[in-house]
């Protein structure tokens, strides 16, 4: 019987000792007694609450009996809750009668309850109440869990914010969370007073405040808020002194503060939190470079306006510390240390780089995971006293045993099949776990763009390894696969203009997840689930305009018969009003891919189509006559791509290589065969290894058979083929009819300079060249063109690459068209 239910009292009645005994031995004897009784009712004995004001950790009696079998909670009960129902209580938890008990759930639960902030203090026992079974004890035991709630004395009954304007009553009681007829928290309200003071910093008022006039005290039962908002400041500039190791222009690129744009007042709300942010930023910047004695301080130079203020960084940098010695790897067992030491990066008297850092730790991180070794790896930096800007790396390894990967569970996929994940996740039962696998399981993904994404990261598919909690030492790990399904359907409008095909619209319809074998069951089915969840991509595009009309249907299965082959099917009709003539093509194409590395992809290909040849006119060369009306073609297509770019929008290193062999059949027959290589080169960064200045050469050679019809020849001229000229204003030539050749050579030589921190601007300078003509002798009529032009990357537009470029001829032929403009918003090769 627990102590506290007869109370303290009555034990000293029953203790009380005699006259006779003596004072002294009366003391000893009552002293001994309540000794034995304290030994013999201690597993009895309630623990007394612990104080408010920190969480409450629940505490466990060791009274329950050791048994063969599990522990089961037989009973749960709530006591001291007044103002909610026991019910309610019990909802918040996973802790349940008749589930094994685990201490760790039952004190998450208490965390969870006293969250809430509606209950002053939450903590809890629990009792033994036997074994299930005496005649049986590997059946296990039963415990009764007790939770004690410590109420509030009072409700919310009434609550007011008074000074408030920018910001209505219903704004205000989403930023606090307060409701009538919660329990009334003191220290809940104080803090939904910062909140409310904190929101209006967001909005740029950095003088509000806020008083809370009622709803600090126990037993009150109204919350007053007294608010003043203060006026809305502004970000006039954002100035830096001190710095030299960047310019403030890349300086800004990493603060998320701005200020005035243009002499405009748009985005620059002047937000103290933010500035916080961005003077830690710096700070790590710097540090990331190997300034570890920079600091940052920050002055607030407000406007006579009172809505303006000027934001200064000062910057003292410091040294910049160099590396000592070759960083060793201490803590591992499994390897040699020098077998790893041999892959890092970062050398004796270089510049401490916490990039660099980063790449060798996860290069040991990755060479022990590939061993199925989950190993934790950090860098320690030491500083010697008596070398000042020197600093010492040290990477030091945790490694656990080698494990196996056990089953493989998948959360959060209501619609994608789970194959469709699985061939994402290079993981099998019963495999060494290599732990890059899950990375890259991760990547893979992500990268599907089925799945919610945000670009921080916090959400994102995951991938975590668990332990077996009935024997920690398993070698096996099971994998837990978590997903969160997004929409994956898009509907988009847009509207270009280049100098190539004049003025396009486009409607795409796009299903990233389509799945054709999912056929719909009912009309809400076919609303919200037919069609869907097999990873397969359709698309529909329309594409009408001036010069340029495409419509095309396709369909591409990633991973035909879950093989690492794809499969893409399209239909289309192409139309094209060109100077001479005017072509249409009906038709599909059968692709048939696979990926072999990382960066060499194999495709082959079979395209059936009818080219209709229209609006010839009656005097043009025989080449077009002869085509005139429909010509079927049927062409089967072997490439292999080889692309080690290290970016789509603006690569500044590595190469693409496409090489195609096509035999045309048909109404005529024909080779066509074609390569391509573009090589890029950075050729100066800054010390932070921004601001790349990127060199690149494109070159493209391709012949065709001597009975290629002139639709299907070669022609030159426009962006990505010979700038400073028209398109396809470059090759042969008969009366003034451009009828295209069965050889092409193009070459061109760029060079990019970013004129902007943030790399979204690039000024250009090219020379292009090259020639088309009906035989490769005919090489000695070579172009050339010189010229400069700008790329934009607009943000808002997906991001969308742009390219302005003025081309001038310095080498041409007397029949050429020449262009001085070309302009090109879209993707390229």
């Amino acid at each position: 019987m627990p102590l506290r239910q007869f109370g303290m009292r009555s034990l000293a009645t029953r203790l009380r000792p005699t006259r006779a005994t003596g004072q002294l031995a009366s003391w000893w004897g009552v002293g001994i007694l309540m000794l034995i009784v304290l030994l013999v009712t201690s597993p009895y004995i309630v623990a007394q609450p612990p104080e408010v004001g920190g969480p409450p950790q629940p505490t466990q009696n060791t009274n329950s009996a050791p048994t063969q079998g599990p522990i089961i909670v037989g009973d749960l009960i709530i006591q001291g809750n007044r103002l909610l129902s026991t019910e309610f209580i019990r909802n918040q938890m996973q802790t349940r009668v008749g589930q094994p008990f685990n201490p760790e759930v039952l004190q998450e639960d208490v965390r969870r309850l006293y969250s809430t902030k509606q209950f002053g203090n939450v903590y809890a026992d629990k009792v033994d109440m036997g074994l299930v079974d005496p005649a049986n004890p590997s059946r296990g035991s039963k415990i009764k869990v007790i939770v004690y709630i410590r109420d509030y004395p009072s409700v919310v009954e009434k609550i007011t914010y008074r000074g408030n304007v920018v910001l209505r009553d219903t704004e205000l009681d989403e930023i606090t969370g307060l409701r009538k007829g919660m329990p009334c928290n003191p220290v809940a309200n104080k803090v939904a007073c910062q909140r409310i003071v904190q929101r209006y910093h967001e909005e740029g008022r950095a003088l509000a405040s806020c008083e809370l006039i009622k709803g600090g005290e126990p037993g009150d039962t109204e919350v007053i808020f007294n608010i003043t908002e203060g006026r809305k400041l502004r970000i006039k500039n954002i100035l830096f002194k001190g710095q030299s190791f960047s310019s403030a222009a890349v300086l800004k690129t990493h603060l998320q503060s701005s200020g005035r744009v243009l002499g405009l007042d748009i985005g620059n709300t002047f937000n103290p939190s933010l500035l916080e942010r961005d003077q830690n930023e710096l700070l790590r910047y710097y540090r990331s470079f190997g300034y570890h004695d920079a600091r940052i301080g920050k002055e607030l130079i407000y406007d006579p306006d009172g809505v303006h203020v000027t934001v200064v960084f000062h910057i003292h940098e410091g040294i910049r510390y160099r590396v000592a010695g070759t960083p060793q790897v201490d803590g591992v067992r499994s390897v040699p240390p020098e077998s790893l030491e041999a892959h890092n990066k970062l050398k004796e008297g270089q510049f401490f780089n916490q990039s660099v850092v980063d790449g060798d730790l996860a290069r040991i991180r990755d060479n022990l995971g590939y061993q199925g070794r989950e190993a934790q790896v950090g860098a320690q930096l030491v500083f010697p006293p008596d070398k000042p800007g020197i600093v010492q790396v040290r990477y030091e390894v945790e490694e656990r045993p080698p494990s196996l990967v056990g089953q493989i569970f998948i959360v959060g996929n209501e619609r994608t099949r789970q194959n469709v994940i699985l061939r994402q996740v290079p993981l099998y039962p019963g495999q060494v776990l290599q732990y890059p696998a899950i990375r890259e399981g991760e990547r893979n993904l992500a990268r599907l763009n089925i799945f919610e994404t945000t670009p921080d990261g916090l959400v994102k598919p995951t991938i975590t390894v668990l332990d077996n909690p009935a024997d920690p030492n398993s070698p096996y790990k099971d994998i837990l696969i978590n997903v969160q399904e997004t929409s994956t359907g898009s509907l988009m409008f847009g509207l270009g203009v280049n100098s190539d095909v004049g003025l396009t619209g486009t409607i795409v319809l796009n299903e990233r997840n389509f799945d054709l074998f999912r056929l719909p069951t009912s009309f809400d089915d076919l609303l919200n689930g037919a069609f869907r969840g097999g990873g397969q991509e359709l698309r529909i595009e329309a594409v009408p305009g001036t010069q340029l009309q495409r419509y095309m249907i396709s369909l591409r299965e990633p991973f035909l018969f879950d093989t690492p082959w794809s499969l893409t099917t399209s239909g289309y009709f192409f139309q094209r009003i060109y100077n001479e003539y005017s072509e249409d093509r009906l038709g599909g194409r059968f692709t048939l891919g696979r990926r072999i590395s990382d960066y060499w992809s194999i495709l082959g290909s079979v395209r059936l189509e009818n080219v209709t040849v229209r609006n010839v006119p009656w005097f043009a060369p025989q080449d077009y006559l002869s085509v005139q009306g429909d010509n079927f073609l049927a062409g089967f297509r072997a490439s292999a791509v080889r692309d080690s770019r290290d970016s789509l929008i603006r690569p500044t290193e590595g190469s693409l290589i496409d090489l195609s062999f096509e035999q045309v059949t048909g109404k005529q027959t024909y080779p066509l065969a074609t390569a391509e290589w573009t090589q890029y080169w950075t050729a100066y960064q800054r010390a932070d290894g921004g601001g790349r200045q990127v060199l690149s050469l494109h070159n493209m050679v391709g012949f065709a058979g001597s009975n290629t019809p002139v639709f299907e020849r070669y022609f030159a001229g426009g962006f990505r083929s010979m700038r400073g000229f028209q398109f396809r204003g470059v090759g042969p030539d008969i009366g003034g009819f451009k009828v295209g050749g069965d050889f092409i050579l193009i070459n061109s030589l760029e060079y990019q300079i970013p004129v902007v921190a943030n790399e979204q601007i690039n000024l250009v300078g090219f020379i292009d060249g090259g020639t088309v003509a009906s035989k490769i002798n005919e090489i000695d009529k070579y172009r050339v063109s010189v010229g400069f032009g700008l790329r934009f990357v607009v943000p808002m537009l997906g991001p969308m690459p742009i390219a302005l470029d003025f081309g001038f001829p310095i080498v041409s032929a007397a029949t050429d068209n020449k262009q001085v403009f070309n302009f090109f918003m879209g993707w390229t090769r």
